[in-house]
């Protein structure tokens, strides 16, 4: 995001649910009850998620008002549960009217697995193909190469014991489905600055939390962790690796109405 702003592109963050069941510090359960420590939670990650998309450079942030599913995703009225229709529905209206080129939503693993990232992809996806945008990215991380990372600091015990390595052999994406490894090393200063801004996400829970840990890295590290992002576009045939989110841009489809020939066909593809 970053990146695309930086260079001029428009760029609109779409947030479904404000993370109000997230894990935090907080008021102790007992000093209020669970629906108004969810809405003040929800209020100040609201705030959070303002100051996040600013320091990537964001044109405009759009909040869908679903509920935070939680981490099981049985919260009744949760986006997880939402009709995927519908909720496409909604954000198919806003790509119509942003006129968006390239829409980036979660792989179908939902990265980690969090169940309403899985909504995001199935979401996300079908509200593409309702509006016509033309290119749908899915964010995430390839697999191979964080295995390979976690199991060496495993062996050199530097992973915490709760973290289990095995959970991630279903999460994100293998290599061999990686469409697009966009290096972006020049951003990671903004990227810690939207990622410090989320500073509820750094607390609660019994261990330590991963944005936390990501964000006790030294720059250096942090640098090399965060300076490339990886992506998998769908209708793409394997080949070499992209190093840009608009890379293999789709040709405008053939008009039927035009029998011109090939000299207009380059033109159109120019254009």
């Amino acid at each position: 995001m970053a990146r695309l702003a930086a260079e001029g592109h428009r760029v609109v963050l779409v947030v479904a649910t404000a993370g109000e069941r997230g894990l935090t510090d907080g008021p102790a359960r007992t000093a209020m009850r669970d629906s108004e420590r969810r809405a003040r939670l929800g209020s100040v990650r609201t705030a959070e998620l303002h100051a996040s998309a600013r320091a990537l450079g964001c044109h405009r942030v759009v909040l869908l008002g679903y509920e935070d599913s939680g981490l099981d995703g049985d919260a009744p009225g949760g986006f997880a549960r939402a009709h995927v229709d519908v909720a496409a529905g909604e954000l198919a209206e806003l790509l119509r009217q942003e006129a968006a080129d390239l829409l980036v939503v979660y792989d179908p693993a939902g990265g980690y697995g969090h169940p309403d990232h899985v909504q995001v992809h199935r979401v996300g996806t079908e509200a593409a193909r309702m509006a016509g945008t033309p290119v749908v990215l899915e964010a995430t991380v390839d697999r191979d190469l964080l295995l390979r990372v976690l199991r060496g600091l495993a062996r050199l015990r530097l992973l915490p014991r709760s973290v289990d390595v095995a959970s991630f052999e279903r999460a994100y994406a293998s290599a061999a489905e990686i469409t697009h490894r966009v290096p972006v090393r020049r951003f990671t200063s903004a990227k810690r600055f939207s990622m410090a801004a989320h500073a509820t996400q750094t607390t609660g829970g019994d261990t330590v939390r991963t944005l936390a840990a990501l964000l006790w890295l030294p720059r250096p590290l942090f640098r090399r962790a965060f300076g490339t992002e990886w992506y998998v576009r769908r209708d793409l045939p394997p080949g070499p690796v992209l190093r840009h989110p608009l890379d293999a841009w789709p040709e405008p489809a053939p008009d039927p109405d035009n029998d011109s020939g090939p000299a207009d066909s380059a033109l159109a593809a120019e254009r």
